[in-house]
């Protein structure tokens, strides 16, 4: 029986960590999450690109340009969309969604989506390292496990 599965080595592979500076207090925890899990696999600060965009809602456009370069070997996409009293949430939270899951579909490189999608500020500090782990250092994991598994094809 065949497995084919990725590892966590980076081989001095190169990101791009797309973030929103919207909801900063939460996105900068996710990237800490994420520059945090990169290191401890070995990748270098020179090979960790951070691209900050005004709001969630930005980040496709800013990470399909950053997937269209050569300079990186993955696109991780961080930030925070919170529910609020409008249905402002719905569509800029499906648009992020769509936007990312697009971008990684039309590319040959692995483009992450680590953006929450929550209800709470509460929610968001749990998922940003306060106390259910840290999203941000899931995502750079799935990146790097995601670029050895592409390898292996």
């Amino acid at each position: 029986m065949k497995v084919i599965e990725g590892k966590l080595t980076s081989k001095g592979y190169r990101f791009a960590l797309v973030v929103s500076r919207f909801n900063e207090l939460v996105s900068s925890k996710l990237l800490e999450g994420a520059q945090d899990c990169l290191r401890r696999h070995e990748v270098k600060d020179e090979d960790i690109t951070t691209i900050w965009v005004p709001g969630a809602f930005e980040i496709p456009q800013v990470a399909k340009l950053a997937a269209s370069k050569k300079e990186f070997d993955a696109v991780i996409c961080l930030g925070a969309v919170i529910r609020g009293g409008t249905p402002h949430f719905d569509y800029v939270a499906a648009e992020v969604s769509k936007g990312i899951a697009q971008i990684a579909l039309s590319q040959s490189k692995p483009v992450i989506f680590g953006v929450l999608t929550i209800d709470t500020i509460e929610q968001a500090l749990e998922r940003a390292g306060i106390k259910a782990g840290n999203k941000g250092f899931s995502a750079a994991s799935a990146a790097l496990e995601m670029l050895n598994l592409m390898a292996e094809f």
